[in-house]
């Protein structure tokens, strides 16, 4: 009889469960207090300039969404090695670019693989706001841009690249160079080294409380034709979740895809892990993977969560990283490291 009490007392409180509404059943957890707090965090020194556009969007009380496309939209302007049409070719001497971008509510668009276009991460917002699709590559995603408006800029090389690329040719082979990006020097040097690299990704938390990412690059130079790294996949480069947290990735996109970096670092600070800490732990997992290679390889991680908190951890020194907000205003620091 007591047994029979227990089931049916059991049953009535499934389903009374069962009995709330829908809404109420998903219902989030309130948002913390960060009103006021925007900021807008990057890898690189290429940051700095970027934060600024970015900036200019969030002191006005503007979307994280726009700032984080405008920012990086300076950077794929630059003429940079390793950003935009500007940059190092792959090894059939063609510029291919990657781009994502996320928001708040698991929006989400990419491109990959994309050929004569000045900015994939429009492209990228076009594919996650015009299409019931995420990614979008090679030339089905220069045909989405033509259709959406983006010219078709010339299929050439610029000076340096071009330069760069002749000087590859000479011996065709790749050895990456970690940290080209802080050496002071960007397109001279061993062939295979200085014109590597890298990326941009941005993060930002806009004055509601909101977050958003992006990540722009054309990859590695005189990488093999085809060759995608981890800056276009959402969970790899980029992940926002707005409960949480959002982080991206720079360094060597294979290794940051091995295991998923951006989406783990999101679920180390869900399990309550301030934001160096969960970079941190990201890397730390990375070179035990990597074993006795990791000495060959840079990645790091940049991470705000959604506190406002900020942090960034990489594998190697000379990783840095920019920082813009109402109190400190392009400022770059340098990135603490596991690698002794």
């Amino acid at each position: 009889m007591a047994n029979r009490r227990r089931f049916l007392s059991s049953s009535a409180a499934g389903l009374a469960l069962l009995a709330v509404p829908a809404g109420a059943a998903r219902a989030q957890p309130p948002r913390p207090n960060v009103r006021g707090k925007a900021l807008v965090i990057s890898t690189w020194d290429e940051g700095l300039a970027a934060n600024q556009d970015a900036w200019e969007i969030l002191k006005k009380g503007g979307p994280a969404l726009d700032a984080v496309e405008a920012g990086v939209r300076i950077t794929e302007d630059s003429q940079n090695c390793c950003v935009g049409l500007g940059a190092n070719p792959d090894r059939d001497g063609i510029v291919t670019l990657d781009a994502c971008i996320m928001d708040h509510q698991f929006n989400c668009g990419s491109v990959a693989a994309l050929e004569r276009i000045k900015h994939p991460i429009s492209v990228a917002r076009r594919v996650m706001e015009k299409t019931p699709h995420v990614m979008l590559v090679g030339e089905g995603a220069q045909q989405f841009a033509v259709a959406q408006g983006f010219p078709l800029e010339p299929q050439v090389l610029s000076p340096e690249a071009e330069k760069n690329y002749r000087e590859w040719l000479k011996t065709s082979e790749y050895k990456s160079v970690i940290n080209i990006e802080n050496s002071g020097n960007k397109r001279v040097g061993p062939v295979g080294g200085p014109q590597n690299h890298d990326t941009i990704a941005m993060l930002a938390l806009d004055a509601l409380g909101n977050l958003s990412g992006s990540c722009t690059t054309s990859g590695m130079g005189f990488k093999m034709r085809g060759r995608l790294g981890d800056s276009p996949i959402i969970g790899a480069g980029l992940f926002v979740d707005n409960e949480v947290g959002a982080a991206a990735a720079t360094g060597q996109g294979e290794d940051v895809i091995r295991m998923a970096g951006s989406h783990t670092v999101v679920e180390l600070m869900r399990q309550g892990l301030a934001p160096k800490a969960a970079c941190r732990a990201a890397v730390e997992r990375i070179a035990k993977i990597k074993g006795a290679a990791a000495k060959d390889i840079q990645v790091g991680f940049i991470a705000v969560n959604n506190q406002g908190q900020i942090g960034a951890f990489a594998l190697q020194k000379g990783f840095s990283y920019a920082v813009c907000n109402a109190q400190n205003q392009r400022q770059l620091l340098k990135c603490e490291y596991l690698l002794q």
